[in-house]
């Protein structure tokens, strides 16, 4: 859902970088590209930095200078070699290792206040008793409130070391109270299963949202809760999924396929490839499968797929994926910045490089790709994809797969243009939500993810309300107004329950877990 991304954000997730990566299985480097003291090449840069700072006409940031010449350099190479700047650094590691350290919660900008949508789970805003609509007013006497507070701001006060103090002013719309409260900081999981339910008695759905450090942890517990749930068949939702750490992603796969399996190789500028296979530890290899992709699902997220099609395991559905098969090993620059190169190329277990063409020194237009296979038609006919014959491989059991740019799904699913709504509904839904269950947090606690599902707002009043608020400004057709009443209750329950109640409500109407349910449905 292109959209979830307006709603309430994790303090940590202030910044995805180069949203498409595949760090390599040795995960980080230290000395990769480092140069020796005496090269000729260290003491090139380091004379014209210093004639530069010495007898430039005008004053010069050579810092800037530096940055800017690092990143010049890596735009020469190809799309995901990239440079992270010391200030972006720490989120983006914190979104790889998956937890940073604060107070945990989550929060949007009401008018000009931090508010608390939900305070996460297992984080010291919970044990200090901070609840969803608290709004934050001050954090160690700095003035979080105002015309001039930002959310990408808002961290930097909230987020510290390990168990360091934070003194939080706090006002509580419930009773309108205002008290102040002392928070210890702590690490804060950020969680990369989003959903993990039981469709009906035999079909279980886990939902991805990256490749971190903690998800094959929590990839396994809900597996295994949902194995003891009578789960047969799963469905695996890599949508939107971005990629991560390729050894997760192959931790992830050997659940499936049985020991031995070639899951994927990679070969690097020297010709020397690296296998992994799958071992004995795979708890659901008998398990029926249903893998989701679609044009976001890159890098890792390929990986699995594309393991789990050349080996002939389970259906994979959606459209093709984003293309992406280069591996990065990042180094630290040893000032907080941090550089990531591309050290090799992947490949599945056919052989397939399903890396989409790149112009060196001319990435502009690879990340257009998205508009590119808009006006083709391929979002909307699997007849559209363009396949190259030479780059044509057949599966053990003989189906035929292609190489060349992306993971080509068994089963092809259009783009659901029915549901299209403009940023503006979603901008005021958003909004509308989040004041309905603020000023009625008393009347909703009746409420379970399952009644709220089931339930809510039968007789339209809410929607009603939601429509009278725009009707100045906008007037929806029929069809629109299906889907503000989808994402109109979606969001409510977003905001009262986190991402179970989005996605389950979202989920009544998609596309892709309909398919499954068909063929589901066929196989019995």
């Amino acid at each position: 859902m292109k959209h979830k991304n307006s709603l309430p954000i994790y303090f940590s997730i202030a910044v995805v970088f180069g949203i498409l990566i595949g760090i390599s299985l040795n995960g980080t480097s230290t000395n990769v590209l480092s140069l020796s003291k005496n090269s000729s090449q260290e003491k090139k840069i380091k004379k014209l930095i210093n004639f530069i700072e010495r007898d430039y006409v005008d004053k010069v940031d050579t810092d800037n200078l530096l940055d800017g010449a690092i990143k010049q350099m890596l735009g020469k190479l190809d799309p995901h070699s990239v440079y992270i700047p010391k200030e972006n650094q720490q989120a983006n590691i914190e979104n790889m290792q998956g937890n940073f350290v604060g107070i945990g919660v989550q929060f949007r900008m009401i008018n000009d206040s931090i508010t608390v949508i939900q305070p996460i789970k297992g984080g010291p805003s919970i044990k200090a008793g901070i609840k969803a609509g608290d709004r934050i007013l001050m954090a160690n006497q700095d003035t979080l409130y105002g015309k001039n507070m930002f959310s990408n701001k808002v961290p930097s006060y909230l987020k510290g070391k390990p168990d360091t103090k934070v003194a939080l002013q706090v006002y509580r719309k419930s009773n309108d109270s205002l008290f102040n409260i002392d928070i210890i900081r702590g690490k804060v999981n950020i969680k990369s299963v989003d959903l993990a339910y039981m469709i009906n008695d035999t079909v279980g759905y886990i939902k991805l949202d990256r490749f971190a450090r903690n998800t094959y942890r929590e990839f396994k517990s809900s597996l295994n809760s949902l194995i003891d749930n009578g789960m047969t068949d799963l469905v695996l939702d890599l949508r939107g999924n971005g990629g991560g750490f390729v050894d997760i992603a192959n931790s992830i796969i050997d659940e499936f396929l049985e020991d031995d399996k070639l899951i994927v190789f990679t070969k690097n500028n020297k010709g020397e490839i690296d296998e992994s296979f799958a071992t004995s530890k795979g708890d659901f290899e008998k398990g029926g499968l249903y893998v989701l992709i679609d044009e976001n699902s890159a890098s890792a997220s390929e990986i699995v797929a594309g393991a789990l099609q050349d080996n002939d395991k389970g259906t994979i559905i959606g459209r093709r994926s984003f293309g992406k098969g280069l591996v990065q090993i990042e180094m630290d620059l040893g000032d907080g910045s941090a550089v990531r190169l591309t050290t090799a190329r992947y490949y599945t277990p056919t052989g397939r490089s399903i890396q989409k063409p790149y112009s060196k020194n001319g990435n502009a237009n690879y990340y257009r790709d998205y508009q590119k296979r808009i006006q083709s038609g391929e979002l909307l006919n699997k007849d559209s994809i363009k396949v190259i014959d030479s780059l044509k491989f057949k599966t053990p059991k003989g189906k035929i797969v292609y190489g060349g740019g992306g993971i080509i799904p068994d089963v092809f699913v259009a783009i659901d243009t029915t549901s299209y709504m403009s940023n503006f509904y979603f901008n005021t839904i958003n909004n509308f939500a989040f004041d309905y269950v603020d000023n009625n947090r008393t009347k909703l606690k009746k409420w379970t993810v399952e009644t709220f599902i089931s339930s809510f707002d039968k007789d339209e009043k809410v929607l009603d309300n939601y429509l009278s608020s725009i009707k100045d400004k906008i007037k929806p057709s029929f069809k629109t107004k299906k889907s503000i009443k989808r994402y109109l209750k979606a969001s409510i329950a977003n905001t009262l329950f986190g991402d179970v109640g989005f996605y389950r409500i979202i989920h009544q109407d998609d596309k892709m877990l309909q398919k499954v349910l068909e063929l589901e449905s066929k196989e019995e």
